[in-house]
């Protein structure tokens, strides 16, 4: 079996020199490179709009001349009105640019601030994935201010955003061929630094417009109706009949009778078909109204070259019948745009003297009964390419993490040099873990804030990452699949008048019944049954942890009262006991985060009193 020390070798990324290739230096050429550019847009932005002001007061002029003096032809007003509006088609694809490069400016500014540790508070927090009763979302820090999900979204899009979270919350599922495929993926994607530049400019505020759940619900409604060609065959017919007879009544003075009569049909045919169309048609407005933005996303995706099996099976699940989803996006997003031409008041008239509605109401139920069963494959392939491409761009900056080795067989996880992922690299102490084969859990001591919760945060967070694909933040990792149950961040409930102590053995029974799955749990005990006496919790730890060991689950339990650390003399080897501990300098309490073998032989909690005023 390979060691941890052999895993290191395999798995760390190759070093990059700092004064080349390092994500900092990588991404402050390229911020600036964008920051000039934007000024460059934001110039032409200026020039075009004073040019546009000359161009319009020059339209009064030269309208004055020609209606008021009457000294110009009325020709003379088609040069300025044409220069005016070629002046606000190129002004509109300059302020668009501009944008464009603000975002993508925005979107450098943010990796900078996430590797100089200013990244809390400033991301995507993901709270609406909180679930209250997860089994350690709340423990790990998953979601919120400087969470976990905030360090590593950097998704544009709902779909890719609630992939990401799926993934974290339910990385206990985690079968080994999973997580190495996605460790494949991540790979592959950590240096395309181009593809995660081109997502971050997906729309301007897509978070608060685009609804995936919409259009995935449009596209699987039943059919309204059978699409069938003879509708438009008669819609044409009808069209062509009430044109005609327009025509010959404008034209060559026929009278108005051969249109009214043409007209009658028409406007039964029509009414029949409104019943029809009327439902689909309003349905269809709010889900279709992003597809701009489903079709740039899907463009992107299908454009990137992929090797690894799991980039390979997304885009194997985008392709549909010879055409690519952008494409089938694209034609559903003409016949919407089309369909919109109705509201302009002055094509209105000839829409509905072209049965322009029915025409393409009936185009839209036949694309999104032959295509809209696909659509929520291809959003569901998109969310999971962009969640990849979120941890590849956590891969790529951090170069010195190292992606773990994930096998099967007896649950374990041995590590060196585990660091937790949220810390400044400046506050970070790194301790091993070992944890299978006879060991099977360790009880933790030690003094008050001497790190030992961090410490279960810290193999917590490392075995999440580990399990949906990412590096971890460790010299070298091997680990299996571990159903992950932590009791680290319990609270009583007033509006649920639950007690803390009676929160934390009802969590207590969770991790008990997840211990009982086919996944080997990892549980996660933080001062446990520190809300009841002394005697009741020795007894009930030592009943929990021996309970859940005997299950096959690995585990830490960290706790003040020192005699909890008898439980490892009654299961010898398969429990040890570890702590950290504190010590005085110049008269203040201070820690060195560091995890040593054995029980602690003292406490701070005196100390601590005496330091905030206490007599004691």
């Amino acid at each position: 079996m390979t060691t941890a020390d052999e895993a290191a070798g395999a798995n760390r990324p190759t070093p990059r020199p700092a004064s080349e290739h390092s994500p900092r230096v990588v991404y402050g050429e390229r911020l600036q490179r964008t920051r000039g550019e934007a000024q460059r847009w934001g110039r032409w932005d200026r020039v075009l709009s004073n040019l546009r002001l000359v161009a319009f007061l020059l339209i009064l002029g030269v309208g004055w001349f020609i209606f008021g003096s009457r000294d110009l032809a009325v020709e003379w007003i088609g040069p300025p009105v044409v220069v005016f509006v070629a002046l606000l088609v190129v002004h509109d694809r300059v302020i668009q640019s501009r944008k464009r490069a603000d975002r993508r400016a925005a979107y450098y500014e943010a990796g900078i601030a996430r590797l100089e540790d200013r990244w809390m508070g400033h991301g995507t927090q993901g709270d609406e994935f909180r679930e209250a009763r997860h089994p350690y979302a709340d423990d790990l820090d998953l979601f919120g201010t400087g969470s976990l999900f905030e360090r590593l979204c950097t998704a544009r899009t709902p779909v890719g955003q609630r992939t990401l979270a799926d993934w974290l919350k339910t990385a206990s599922d985690a079968e080994v061929a999973r997580a190495r495929a996605r460790q494949g993926a991540v790979r592959e994607l950590t240096p395309r630094l181009d593809l995660r530049d081109d997502l971050c400019l997906l729309g301007e505020d897509v978070r608060t417009r685009f609804c995936p759940d919409a259009l995935i619900a449009w596209a699987k409604q039943p059919p309204h109706f059978t699409p069938k060609n003879s509708t438009h065959v008669i819609a044409g017919v009808l069209s062509a009949l009430s044109v005609s007879a327009l025509v010959a009544w404008l034209g060559f003075s026929l009278g108005p009778l051969p249109f009214l009569a043409a007209l009658v049909p028409q406007a039964l045919f029509a009414t029949v078909r409104r019943r029809q169309l009327a439902p689909l048609l309003a349905s269809a407005e709010a889900p279709t109204r992003d597809l701009a933005l489903v079709r740039d996303l899907l463009a992107r995706i299908e454009a990137e070259p992929v090797e690894s099996p799991l980039l390979v099976a997304l885009r194997r699940d985008l392709e549909t019948g010879g055409h690519t989803p952008s494409e089938r996006i694209a034609e559903l997003r003409r016949l919407v745009d089309l369909l919109d031409a109705r509201r302009n008041q002055l094509f209105a008239p000839f829409a509905a003297l072209l049965l322009w509605g029915t025409h393409l109401g009936v185009a839209i139920e036949r694309w999104r009964q032959q295509i809209g069963p696909a659509v929520e494959g291809w959003l569901v392939a998109a969310g999971e390419f962009e969640a990849l491409a979120s941890i590849s761009a956590y891969a790529f900056e951090n170069p010195d993490s190292t992606f773990p080795e994930i096998i099967e067989g007896a649950p374990c996880m041995h590590g060196r040099a585990l660091g937790h992922p949220l810390l400044a690299d400046s506050q970070c102490i790194r301790n091993d873990v070992a944890l299978g084969g006879e060991q099977r859990a360790l009880i933790i001591s030690g003094s008050n804030m001497s790190g030992k919760s961090t410490y279960l945060r810290t193999v917590g967070c490392n075995l999440l990452l580990g399990l949906i694909g990412a590096p971890v933040r460790a010299e070298a990792l091997r680990m299996t699949p571990l159903t992950i149950a932590a009791s680290i961040q319990i609270s009583d409930s007033l509006l649920e008048g639950t007690s803390h102590f009676y929160a934390e053995i009802k969590r207590l029974r969770q991790i008990v019944e997840l211990s009982q799955g086919e996944t080997p749990a990892l549980f996660l005990l933080d001062e446990i049954l520190h809300g009841t006496n002394s005697h009741d919790r020795r007894i009930g730890a030592a009943a929990v942890v021996k309970g859940l060991v005997e299950r096959g689950a690995l585990g830490l339990v960290t706790t003040h009262d020192l005699a909890l650390a008898r439980i490892a003399d009654d299961m010898a080897g398969a429990i040890e006991n570890v702590h950290f501990q504190d010590h005085m300098e110049e008269g203040k309490m201070a820690f060195d985060y560091r995890m040593r073998a054995g029980v602690v032989e003292k406490s701070n909690a005196l100390e601590l009193m005496r330091a905030v005023g206490l007599d004691v």
